[in-house]
């Protein structure tokens, strides 16, 4: 049952202030606010969880903007905020990171991972290391050894079209940059490169669709979002291509993608191609979460198909109003990798909640995408627009089922998200709703302590959770982190 909270939190449960005149309350089922950040009032996009020895670091990517930083009593560009979350309950924000000048997808600095140098291949045992994105034009890599003073360390590229999610392996150190090598005919496509010595990276190759690539002619394939890989104990790396539109699947061999030819003919990009799974047009592979080795219940008396692999594909809702089609999680079953397909989806009742007249999207934007073996093969958490995070029991993959959810309250930072000129010329028949300040829920993160991490991207900065009653009984808490 729906419950409305009649107050909310700043940053534990222990001091609830009355909520401002006009605020609605959190919803929740068996989830509980732990703490909260606003981030400086900066609008979110990825965070990335980290522990440094005895501390737990959450460092989070940032769209375009420019807002003071009260460290610094200096008007920044939206950039990298670095938080302490040792204590969830008591947030402390330890340093803002600026980004590239220009608003939304046109600045910032969206996307960060973070390897210890203990297992990078060359790396400093006792340091930790930051990659992220640079607006459009370029990757960099920064040590935040200690968070409080990160460093510049070194700038890959500097003239790129694009760039969006990476990956980055930190056992090996290769790093799966996604960008748009100006020779290149997508804005993103995949730049391949050895940080297993983050200040000295080195190129091995570029990578798209057939199509993407210079010389090419024909229409131009939709542009990668991100990859996932498994290393080289699993020895694949999942590529999800488009965001709400014409998405694709790719699984891809990763030995074959390190060490096969490198010129970008259609041969050598075919070549580590398992298998690709094109989506109908209105649907993309915002984020491709492989869920492998699923032992799955209700097949415990067959003699065959027990064990299962799994990728779940998450789109992206971009307009307001419900103007487009369902964006959703999809489950694409890929035990025998070349005849993939389709076996389960979900959505949240849109009206559950009125979810298209709320103002801000309604839909699906990502999943987590940590393999905390706490959660990993038993629960998924999504990030849902204005629906906030929800959570579903995946360990029958055929049949999933939502078993938690937390909308945030609204705050005074909380502001209305812009609609892009571009959508306004295109003729959809928005409503004043289109002007509603709603929560966006745009991304989410979980640590191997078992807290769960929302960051909203109209404002309202990051939420700190946990899971409670039945949803809570279904993690391995015999595997988190003391």
């Amino acid at each position: 049952m729906r419950a409305l909270l009649a107050t909310f939190c700043f940053a534990t449960l222990a001091g609830c202030a009355q909520m401002p005149a006009g605020f609605a309350g959190a919803e929740t089922s068996n989830m509980r606010l732990v703490g909260s950040n606003d981030l400086q009032g900066r609008t979110a996009y990825q965070p990335t969880i980290q522990r440094q020895g005895d501390r737990w670091i959450a460092y989070v990517g940032h769209h375009g903007d420019r807002k003071p930083n009260p460290l610094t009593g200096q008007l920044e560009d939206n950039g990298t905020s670095i938080v302490d979350v040792t204590d969830p309950a008591h947030p402390r924000y330890l340093a803002h990171i600026p980004g590239e000048e220009g608003k939304a997808e046109q600045g910032g600095a969206q996307m960060v991972r973070i390897c210890p140098g203990a297992t990078l291949p060359k790396g400093d045992k006792a340091k930790f290391y930051m990659l992220r994105v640079f607006g459009n034009q370029a990757h960099e890599v920064w040590d935040v050894t200690a968070p409080e003073r990160p460093s510049l360390l070194t700038r890959i590229g500097g003239n790129l079209k694009g760039t969006h999610k990476n990956w980055w392996e930190c056992d090996t150190g290769i790093a799966y940059l996604v960008g748009g090598d100006p020779q290149w005919r997508t804005t993103r496509m995949t730049q391949i490169y050895d940080l297993s010595d983050p200040a000295r990276p080195v190129f091995i190759r570029n990578f798209g669709l057939v199509g993407q690539q210079p010389g090419a002619t024909g229409p131009v394939p939709i542009s990668v979002h991100g990859p996932i890989s498994t290393g080289p104990r699993g020895n694949r790396v999942y590529f999800g291509y488009g965001t709400s539109t014409d998405g694709v699947l790719q699984i891809v061999d990763r030995q074959k993608l390190l060490t096969g030819p490198k010129e970008p003919t259609p041969e050598n990009l075919l070549a580590p191609q398992v298998a690709r799974i094109d989506l109908p047009p209105m649907h993309g592979a915002h984020t491709v979460f492989p869920l492998l080795q699923v032992d799955v219940p209700e097949f415990a008396r067959n003699l065959l198909g027990r064990v299962r692999d799994f990728v779940v594909v998450t789109d992206e809702a971009i307009q307001k109003e419900c103007l487009e089609g369902r964006q959703m999680v999809w489950v694409v079953d890929i035990t025998t990798e070349t005849k993939p397909f389709g076996v389960s989806n979900f959505t949240v009742p849109e009206s559950s909640g009125n979810f298209c007249s709320r103002g801000g999207r309604f839909g699906t934007h990502s999943s987590n995408e940590n393999m905390t073996p706490l959660y990993y093969r038993r629960l998924m958490f999504f990030a849902h627009f204005n629906a906030g995070v929800r959570v579903l029991d995946v360990r029958n993959p055929f049949a999933l089922k939502e078993v938690a959810y937390y909308i945030p309250a609204m705050t005074e930072s909380t502001v209305v998200l812009e609609t892009p000129a571009s959508q306004r010329a295109s003729g959809l028949p928005f409503t004043a709703v289109s002007e509603r300040r709603a929560i966006q829920t745009n991304n989410v993160e979980v640590d191997e302590r078992g807290y769960i991490y929302i960051v909203d991207r109209a404002n309202t900065g990051m939420h700190i959770l946990e899971l409670t009653g039945p949803a809570r009984e279904i993690a391995d808490w015999s595997k988190a982190a003391k």
